[in-house]
Protein backbone atom coordinates (compact mmCIF):
# COMPACT_ATOMS: atom_id res chain seq x y z
CA UNK A 1 0.00 0.00 0.00
CA UNK A 2 1.46 3.35 -0.98
CA UNK A 3 1.74 6.34 1.31
CA UNK A 4 -0.86 8.13 -0.81
CA UNK A 5 -3.51 5.61 0.20
CA UNK A 6 -2.89 6.09 3.92
CA UNK A 7 -5.22 8.52 5.66
CA UNK A 8 -3.30 11.46 7.00
CA UNK A 9 -3.42 12.21 10.69
CA UNK A 10 -4.16 15.84 9.95
CA UNK A 11 -7.18 14.91 7.85
CA UNK A 12 -8.64 12.76 10.60
CA UNK A 13 -10.63 14.86 13.05
CA UNK A 14 -9.94 14.27 16.74
CA UNK A 15 -12.24 11.68 18.21
CA UNK A 16 -13.49 14.07 20.92
CA UNK A 17 -14.34 16.79 18.37
CA UNK A 18 -16.10 14.29 16.11
CA UNK A 19 -18.06 12.94 19.04
CA UNK A 20 -19.06 16.43 20.14
CA UNK A 21 -20.45 17.18 16.68
CA UNK A 22 -22.34 13.90 16.65
CA UNK A 23 -24.30 14.60 19.84
CA UNK A 24 -28.01 14.53 19.21
CA UNK A 25 -29.94 17.82 19.11
CA UNK A 26 -31.88 16.70 22.18
CA UNK A 27 -28.67 16.43 24.24
CA UNK A 28 -27.43 19.79 23.00
CA UNK A 29 -30.72 21.51 23.80
CA UNK A 30 -30.81 19.86 27.24
CA UNK A 31 -27.29 21.05 28.10
CA UNK A 32 -28.02 24.58 26.93
CA UNK A 33 -31.32 24.62 28.86
CA UNK A 34 -29.63 23.42 32.07
CA UNK A 35 -26.93 26.08 31.75
CA UNK A 36 -29.44 28.85 31.08
CA UNK A 37 -31.67 27.71 33.95
CA UNK A 38 -28.73 27.75 36.34
CA UNK A 39 -27.66 31.24 35.24
CA UNK A 40 -31.23 32.52 35.50
CA UNK A 41 -31.93 30.99 38.90
CA UNK A 42 -28.65 31.56 40.71
CA UNK A 43 -27.20 34.65 39.02
CA UNK A 44 -29.68 36.76 37.06
CA UNK A 45 -32.71 36.40 39.35
CA UNK A 46 -30.87 37.41 42.57
CA UNK A 47 -29.31 40.36 40.76
CA UNK A 48 -32.66 41.56 39.44
CA UNK A 49 -34.16 41.08 42.90
CA UNK A 50 -31.59 43.44 44.40
CA UNK A 51 -32.58 46.28 42.07
CA UNK A 52 -36.32 45.57 42.34
CA UNK A 53 -36.21 45.61 46.15
CA UNK A 54 -34.01 48.70 46.16
CA UNK A 55 -36.63 50.59 44.15
CA UNK A 56 -39.63 49.12 45.97
CA UNK A 57 -40.30 52.24 48.07
CA UNK A 58 -39.59 54.80 45.39
CA UNK A 59 -36.80 57.13 44.44
CA UNK A 60 -36.99 59.32 47.55
CA UNK A 61 -36.54 56.35 49.88
CA UNK A 62 -33.71 55.06 47.70
CA UNK A 63 -31.94 58.41 47.71
CA UNK A 64 -32.38 58.77 51.46
CA UNK A 65 -30.90 55.30 52.05
CA UNK A 66 -27.73 55.95 50.08
CA UNK A 67 -27.21 59.54 51.27
CA UNK A 68 -27.79 59.19 55.02
CA UNK A 69 -24.59 59.83 57.05
CA UNK A 70 -23.73 56.20 57.92
CA UNK A 71 -24.22 55.09 54.32
CA UNK A 72 -22.03 57.90 53.01
CA UNK A 73 -19.38 57.05 55.60
CA UNK A 74 -19.48 53.40 54.49
CA UNK A 75 -19.18 54.38 50.81
CA UNK A 76 -16.26 56.72 51.50
CA UNK A 77 -14.48 54.10 53.60
CA UNK A 78 -14.99 51.40 50.96
CA UNK A 79 -13.56 53.65 48.25
CA UNK A 80 -10.65 54.69 50.48
CA UNK A 81 -9.71 51.11 51.37
CA UNK A 82 -9.87 50.07 47.72
CA UNK A 83 -7.89 53.15 46.64
CA UNK A 84 -5.05 52.10 48.96
CA UNK A 85 -5.20 48.30 48.69
CA UNK A 86 -5.49 48.03 44.89
CA UNK A 87 -2.44 50.20 43.97
CA UNK A 88 -0.41 48.37 46.63
CA UNK A 89 -1.37 45.03 45.09
CA UNK A 90 -0.57 46.35 41.62
CA UNK A 91 2.98 47.29 42.65
CA UNK A 92 3.70 44.14 44.66
CA UNK A 93 1.88 41.90 42.16
CA UNK A 94 3.95 43.24 39.24
CA UNK A 95 7.16 42.83 41.22
CA UNK A 96 6.31 39.25 42.23
CA UNK A 97 5.21 38.29 38.72
CA UNK A 98 8.32 39.83 37.17
CA UNK A 99 10.61 37.98 39.60
CA UNK A 100 8.84 34.64 39.11
CA UNK A 101 8.54 34.86 35.32
CA UNK A 102 11.93 36.35 34.45
CA UNK A 103 14.36 34.93 37.02
CA UNK A 104 15.37 31.63 38.56
CA UNK A 105 16.05 31.71 42.29
CA UNK A 106 15.79 29.61 45.41
CA UNK A 107 12.36 29.61 47.00
CA UNK A 108 10.53 30.35 43.75
CA UNK A 109 7.99 27.56 44.31
CA UNK A 110 7.46 28.76 47.87
CA UNK A 111 6.76 32.29 46.64
CA UNK A 112 4.18 30.99 44.18
CA UNK A 113 2.51 29.01 46.99
CA UNK A 114 2.42 32.09 49.21
CA UNK A 115 0.78 34.11 46.43
CA UNK A 116 -1.96 31.47 46.22
CA UNK A 117 -2.40 31.30 50.00
CA UNK A 118 -5.30 33.80 50.22
CA UNK A 119 -7.26 31.62 47.78
CA UNK A 120 -7.02 28.62 50.11
CA UNK A 121 -7.55 30.37 53.45
CA UNK A 122 -10.98 31.51 54.59
CA UNK A 123 -11.22 35.32 54.74
CA UNK A 124 -12.57 35.00 58.28
CA UNK A 125 -9.44 33.10 59.31
CA UNK A 126 -7.21 35.75 57.77
CA UNK A 127 -9.10 38.40 59.73
CA UNK A 128 -8.61 36.45 62.93
CA UNK A 129 -4.88 36.23 62.23
CA UNK A 130 -4.65 40.01 62.11
CA UNK A 131 -6.59 40.24 65.38
CA UNK A 132 -4.17 37.77 67.00
CA UNK A 133 -1.23 39.80 65.76
CA UNK A 134 -2.41 43.38 66.27
CA UNK A 135 -5.36 43.17 68.67
CA UNK A 136 -5.23 44.41 72.27
CA UNK A 137 -4.38 40.87 73.45
CA UNK A 138 -2.30 40.01 70.38
CA UNK A 139 1.44 39.58 69.98
CA UNK A 140 2.05 43.23 69.10
CA UNK A 141 -0.93 44.60 71.02
CA UNK A 142 0.92 45.90 74.11
CA UNK A 143 3.57 47.64 71.99
CA UNK A 144 0.93 49.23 69.77
CA UNK A 145 -1.01 50.48 72.79
CA UNK A 146 2.14 51.85 74.40
CA UNK A 147 2.86 53.85 71.24
CA UNK A 148 -0.77 54.91 70.75
CA UNK A 149 -1.08 53.03 67.46
CA UNK A 150 -4.30 51.35 66.38
CA UNK A 151 -4.58 48.75 63.65
CA UNK A 152 -7.46 46.45 64.53
CA UNK A 153 -10.87 48.21 64.61
CA UNK A 154 -9.38 51.04 62.56
CA UNK A 155 -8.52 51.91 58.97
CA UNK A 156 -5.09 50.15 58.93
CA UNK A 157 -6.72 46.83 59.85
CA UNK A 158 -9.26 47.15 57.07
CA UNK A 159 -6.51 47.88 54.57
CA UNK A 160 -4.36 44.95 55.75
CA UNK A 161 -7.27 42.51 55.55
CA UNK A 162 -8.27 43.76 52.10
CA UNK A 163 -4.72 43.63 50.78
CA UNK A 164 -4.38 40.04 51.98
CA UNK A 165 -7.54 38.68 50.36
CA UNK A 166 -7.06 40.56 47.07
CA UNK A 167 -3.32 40.13 46.60
CA UNK A 168 -3.36 37.09 44.23
CA UNK A 169 -5.53 38.65 41.52
CA UNK A 170 -2.93 40.90 39.88
CA UNK A 171 0.02 38.55 40.31
CA UNK A 172 -1.90 35.50 39.09
CA UNK A 173 -2.99 37.29 35.91
CA UNK A 174 0.54 38.45 35.12
CA UNK A 175 2.66 35.39 35.93
CA UNK A 176 1.50 33.04 33.11
CA UNK A 177 1.43 35.89 30.59
CA UNK A 178 4.99 36.98 31.42
CA UNK A 179 6.15 33.36 31.33
CA UNK A 180 4.62 32.84 27.89
CA UNK A 181 6.35 35.96 26.55
CA UNK A 182 9.80 34.90 27.71
CA UNK A 183 12.72 37.30 28.10
CA UNK A 184 13.82 37.81 24.50
CA UNK A 185 12.41 41.35 24.20
CA UNK A 186 13.97 42.47 27.48
CA UNK A 187 17.35 40.95 26.58
CA UNK A 188 17.30 42.69 23.20
CA UNK A 189 16.53 46.04 24.84
CA UNK A 190 19.33 45.57 27.37
CA UNK A 191 21.73 44.68 24.56
CA UNK A 192 20.83 47.96 22.85
CA UNK A 193 21.79 49.85 26.01
CA UNK A 194 18.45 50.44 27.71
CA UNK A 195 18.47 50.66 31.50
CA UNK A 196 16.50 48.06 33.51
CA UNK A 197 13.82 50.60 34.44
CA UNK A 198 13.47 51.71 30.80
CA UNK A 199 13.18 48.08 29.75
CA UNK A 200 10.40 47.58 32.28
CA UNK A 201 8.36 50.65 31.30
CA UNK A 202 9.02 50.50 27.55
CA UNK A 203 8.98 46.73 26.95
CA UNK A 204 7.67 44.58 29.79
CA UNK A 205 4.74 46.70 30.94
CA UNK A 206 3.29 47.39 27.45
CA UNK A 207 3.45 43.66 26.67
CA UNK A 208 1.30 42.74 29.68
CA UNK A 209 -0.88 45.83 30.01
CA UNK A 210 -4.17 44.09 29.20
CA UNK A 211 -3.52 41.21 31.57
CA UNK A 212 -2.65 43.80 34.20
CA UNK A 213 -5.87 45.71 33.56
CA UNK A 214 -7.83 42.46 33.80
CA UNK A 215 -6.24 41.66 37.17
CA UNK A 216 -6.87 45.17 38.46
CA UNK A 217 -10.57 44.89 37.57
CA UNK A 218 -10.95 41.68 39.55
CA UNK A 219 -8.85 42.99 42.43
CA UNK A 220 -10.90 46.18 42.72
CA UNK A 221 -14.23 44.35 42.59
CA UNK A 222 -13.14 41.97 45.36
CA UNK A 223 -11.68 44.82 47.45
CA UNK A 224 -15.00 46.71 47.45
CA UNK A 225 -17.09 43.61 48.07
CA UNK A 226 -14.97 41.88 50.70
CA UNK A 227 -16.92 40.93 53.82
CA UNK A 228 -15.41 38.12 55.92
CA UNK A 229 -11.92 39.40 56.70
CA UNK A 230 -13.06 43.01 57.01
CA UNK A 231 -15.92 42.06 59.35
CA UNK A 232 -13.47 40.49 61.81
CA UNK A 233 -10.98 43.37 61.98
CA UNK A 234 -13.43 46.27 61.72
CA UNK A 235 -15.37 45.91 64.96
CA UNK A 236 -18.39 47.08 62.92
CA UNK A 237 -18.34 50.57 64.39
CA UNK A 238 -21.15 52.39 62.66
CA UNK A 239 -20.03 55.43 60.73
CA UNK A 240 -16.35 54.71 61.41
CA UNK A 241 -15.22 51.20 60.40
CA UNK A 242 -18.20 49.89 58.45
CA UNK A 243 -17.60 49.32 54.77
CA UNK A 244 -20.54 48.95 52.39
CA UNK A 245 -20.96 45.16 52.83
CA UNK A 246 -20.94 45.56 56.62
CA UNK A 247 -23.38 48.47 56.46
CA UNK A 248 -25.72 46.36 54.32
CA UNK A 249 -25.63 43.55 56.88
CA UNK A 250 -26.46 45.93 59.74
CA UNK A 251 -29.38 47.45 57.85
CA UNK A 252 -30.76 44.02 56.98
CA UNK A 253 -30.43 42.79 60.58
CA UNK A 254 -32.35 45.87 61.71
CA UNK A 255 -35.21 44.97 59.33
CA UNK A 256 -34.46 47.96 57.10
CA UNK A 257 -34.72 45.84 53.95
CA UNK A 258 -35.30 48.60 51.42
CA UNK A 259 -32.31 50.59 52.69
CA UNK A 260 -30.14 47.46 52.71
CA UNK A 261 -31.07 46.65 49.13
CA UNK A 262 -30.52 50.27 48.09
CA UNK A 263 -26.91 50.19 49.29
CA UNK A 264 -26.53 46.66 47.91
CA UNK A 265 -27.60 47.93 44.49
CA UNK A 266 -24.49 50.14 44.45
CA UNK A 267 -22.28 47.08 44.92
CA UNK A 268 -24.34 45.17 42.37
CA UNK A 269 -23.87 48.05 39.96
CA UNK A 270 -20.13 47.84 40.53
CA UNK A 271 -20.28 44.12 39.72
CA UNK A 272 -22.12 44.83 36.48
CA UNK A 273 -19.64 47.51 35.46
CA UNK A 274 -16.79 45.10 36.18
CA UNK A 275 -18.51 42.40 34.14
CA UNK A 276 -19.06 44.75 31.19
CA UNK A 277 -15.45 45.95 31.26
CA UNK A 278 -14.23 42.36 31.55
CA UNK A 279 -16.36 41.29 28.57
CA UNK A 280 -15.25 44.24 26.44
CA UNK A 281 -11.64 43.56 27.36
CA UNK A 282 -11.90 39.91 26.37
CA UNK A 283 -13.70 40.80 23.13
CA UNK A 284 -11.29 43.56 22.09
CA UNK A 285 -8.04 42.04 23.33
CA UNK A 286 -8.87 38.36 23.43
CA UNK A 287 -5.53 37.24 22.01
CA UNK A 288 -3.53 39.06 24.64
CA UNK A 289 -5.70 37.75 27.44
CA UNK A 290 -5.58 34.21 26.05
CA UNK A 291 -1.81 34.41 26.26
CA UNK A 292 -2.15 34.77 30.02
CA UNK A 293 -3.88 31.42 30.18
CA UNK A 294 -7.45 32.73 30.43
CA UNK A 295 -9.97 31.71 27.75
Amino acid sequence: MSDATLPSAAATPPRSASRARSESPVVQVALIAISLAFLLLFLLLPLVTVFVEAAAKGWEAYRAAITEPDALAAIRLTLLVAAIAVPFNIIVGIAAAWAIAKFEFRGKDLLISLIDLPFSVSPVISGLVFVLLFGAQGYFGPWLQANDLKIVFALPGLILATVFVTFPFVARELIPHMQSLGSADEEAALTLGASPWRVFFAVTLPNVKWSLFYGVLLCNARAMGEFGAVAVVSGKIRGLTNTMPLHIEILYNEYMGAAAFAVASLLAGLALVTLVLKTLLEWRYGDAIAASGRH
